[in-house]
């Protein structure tokens, strides 16, 4: 987990696997901040949308006693809005996932896909490419 600081406060950035392990052991709430399209189409599973485009902090989850991380396509998005809860929503801390959707998916983790045949959702199972 790597650590800043945004006006006085904590802005971690996490990992994926740290935040798969985060998923696993209920630590966190991971909120997705693409659009809802992207979400549609590909999810993590168990994450909230909270589109960027419409961001609002009372919109995100508070008193749950866990941490909140923030996610969108590549990490940019997530970024952009961890530092609005930080600068004007009264978060003294916050996390966003290293390389968003994309870095999910590079290292391997599971996520909701969308079966083109039948438009349903269904469990996507990354393989690691072979040498």
């Amino acid at each position: 987990m790597q650590i800043d600081t945004v006006n006085g406060k904590r802005l971690e950035t996490w990992t994926p696997e740290e935040v798969a392990a985060g998923l696993e052991s209920k630590e966190i709430v991971l909120i997705d901040v693409r659009t809802p399209a992207e979400y549609m189409f590909e999810s993590i599973e168990d994450a909230l949308l909270a589109p960027l485009s419409h961001f609002e902090r009372k919109a995100l989850p508070a008193g749950l006693g866990k941490h909140v991380v923030l996610h969108c396509g590549s990490g940019v998005r997530s970024r952009k809005a961890a530092e609005l809860c930080l600068t004007l929503a009264g978060f003294e801390k916050i996390a966003h996932m290293e390389g968003g959707f994309a870095g999910w998916k590079t290292a391997n983790q599971p996520y909701l896909g969308t079966n083109m045949a039948t438009g349903a959702p269904e469990l996507k199972e990354n393989q690691p490419l072979a040498a």
